[in-house]
């Protein structure tokens, strides 16, 4: 029996993909998260052989969660899913180790072949996905910044935006407050910013948070 964690802060959204995953007979949801710090812990504590995680999720967002379980040297694989349309948020997936990436309004059609692949030891990527993504990086490739923020950047960034302090993220992120000021510094260093404020509406712009 396969176990599918489901992990998204909204209801209705992890009903539906009860629902789908319930169709298959030997697999098994093994749990449902709310947001990103839960969704590890569940992964550990069920041995979860696929986590399905909405990518804007509270307090972790799903690239985070991928990055942790993957130090944790878990032999789970993740699927992200986004409503988002954004070729940086697909390549931050790829470093991140996400092998699987599906947008919500095709999870409907395609999650059970996404799920299928994963534990075959396959990536899966819908080819209208990649389509977008690649013709979106030839439009934009020539204004693209060099200077990307990294996974741990965003997620400290994400996490300000969330009204966190330099001590509440040390804990969440499990650094010390020191490397957590440095993430800060340099995020903001290379977004050209110089206050919360401006780091809050780059999250909201970026889909980090909701306002």
């Amino acid at each position: 029996m396969k176990r599918i964690l489901i992990a998204d802060d909204h209801a209705v959204v992890r009903s539906g993909l009860r629902a789908i995953v319930e169709t298959q007979s030997n697999w098994i949801v093994a749990g449902e998260a709310t947001n990103g710090e839960q969704a590890v812990g569940l992964a550990v504590e069920t041995m979860s052989d696929i986590v399905i995680v909405d990518y804007s999720m509270p307090l972790m967002n799903g690239l985070e969660v991928s990055r942790r379980l993957k130090a944790l040297d878990l032999r789970t694989e993740v699927l992200i899913l986004t409503m988002h349309e954004d070729e940086e948020l697909l390549s931050e997936a790829v470093l991140a180790g996400v092998r699987g990436f599906l947008f919500k309004s095709d999870a409907k059609k395609h999650l059970i072949s996404a799920i299928e692949a994963l534990l075959d030891g396959r990536p899966y990527f819908t080819s209208a996905l990649v389509e977008k993504l690649l013709h979106d990086y030839q439009l934009n490739k020539h204004g693209r910044s060099d200077m990307l923020l990294t996974s741990r950047e965003q997620s400290v960034v994400q996490l300000i935006a969330e009204g966190h302090t330099n001590r509440s993220m040390s804990v969440i992120l499990k650094l010390s407050v020191k490397t957590v000021e440095t993430h800060r510094a340099s995020a903001m260093r290379k977004l050209g910013m110089s206050s919360t404020a401006e780091l809050v509406r780059y999250a909201i712009r970026k889909k980090l948070v909701v306002p």
